[in-house]
């Protein structure tokens, strides 16, 4: 009896570690004071205090948590946290997603986790950064793509309270996707398939539009260990609406955001370009002043201008008279797969393993768990 005790206990652990590795932490809201949340008979339960002490919980189909002293607060009631849960879906700021939600207190606020498994997070980020319409192979291609570079952040951020975040920073994430979407098809067809660079996960870097030229990721990220995908000529991205764009930027307005920066190089005269990469992305550049120069990173100075109005490093710049006219090509990094391209690649009879090969040479296509 006491050995199947045992063995019952071990079956039991075995079993919550399997889900636990088919599931991902998602940060939904950042730096909250107040969140709040509706649904059917939502079940809240405390987070925290002792490993012994019973949790409270109740059940709400409104729930409103805000950030008060060290804890959260929830109907009058203070802990460190709460586990939203339920049989349907939860709705914040105007999204449905799955069960489970947590409210847990980072720093002065509130973060809003979403722990779910890791093909239906998959499945919301195919919703927001493709769409139902773009060709199956395509969507198969970013399903690999996005599993490989969720996996790879799980693995970086096991130990912390959430793994990825659902934005620009990492992968955008639209909550629940309706079973009819067929994104749901291109998560299933691929279910565990990841790239490895050299045998490990990597981080399979991707942007909206190359410009006609893919980046070394080396050039863009100062993180080590940065797997050495090699620049490519793309040639599929040419539909992509961001192609070719276009910007007037006041000199005025460039010299404030410098000084905000920390660059107070006085009223801007000139813009010069002094160093590209092999991609003839925007490697360095001289800022010109009334009072002197800064000399920036090209990625540093999309960041400060801001990554939607400046869409890629790829640009040339020329100063007349009190505004700065960009021309550029591209939307995003550079580095990776375009999101674009492998629509084109798609559109022409293009496999998804195909795609990935095109994009990121060298890395070799495999399960998750197998390594």
């Amino acid at each position: 009896m006491t050995r199947l005790l045992a063995a019952t206990a071990m079956l039991a652990l075995l079993e919550t570690a399997a889900v636990a590795s088919d599931t991902i932490r998602v940060a939904l809201v950042e730096n909250a004071r107040v969140a709040e949340f509706r649904g059917v008979d939502i079940e809240v339960r405390e987070l925290g205090g002792c490993p012994t002490c019973p949790r409270r919980a109740w059940r709400a189909d409104s729930v409103k948590a805000v950030a008060t002293g060290q804890g959260v607060e929830i109907d009058g009631r203070s802990a460190t946290g709460f586990r939203l849960t339920s049989d349907s879906p939860i709705r914040l700021n105007g999204r449905e997603y799955p069960a489970a939600l947590e409210v847990v207190r980072t720093g002065d606020a509130l973060t809003i986790v979403n722990e779910l498994r890791l093909d239906e997070y998959l499945t919301g980020v195919l919703q927001a950064e493709t769409g139902d319409r773009w060709p199956s192979e395509a969507l198969r291609a970013q399903a690999i793509v996005a599993r490989t570079y969720a996996a790879y952040h799980r693995s970086l951020n096991v130990a912390k309270p959430y793994h990825i975040i659902a934005s620009t920073t990492h992968q955008m994430y639209t909550g629940r996707v309706a079973a009819s979407s067929p994104v749901w098809n291109a998560v299933r067809d691929t279910t565990g398939r990841v790239l490895f660079w050299e045998g490990e996960l990597f981080p399979a870097f991707y942007h909206s539009a190359s410009g006609g030229y893919t980046e070394d990721p080396r050039t863009v990220f100062a993180a080590r260990n940065m797997p050495a995908l090699k620049a490519i000529r793309d040639d599929f991205s040419t539909a992509s609406p961001h192609f070719y764009w276009s910007l007037d930027l006041r000199l005025a307005d460039l010299t404030e955001v410098l000084r905000r920066n920390g660059y107070d190089v006085g009223a801007v005269t000139a813009i010069e370009v002094v160093e590209r990469t092999p991609s003839l992305r925007v490697a360095m550049l001289m800022v010109h002043g009334a009072r002197g120069s800064a000399r920036l990173r090209g990625n540093d100075f999309r960041r400060m201008i801001g990554y939607e109005t400046i869409k890629s490093t790829l640009f040339a710049v020329a100063v007349d008279g009190a505004v700065a006219h960009f021309s550029g090509r591209g939307y995003g990094h550079g580095v990776g797969m375009s999101q674009w391209g492998a629509k084109g690649m798609g559109e022409q009879g293009y496999k998804a393993e195909q795609i990935l090969e095109y994009y990121y040479p060298g890395t070799t296509l495999g399960s998750l768990g197998s390594r």
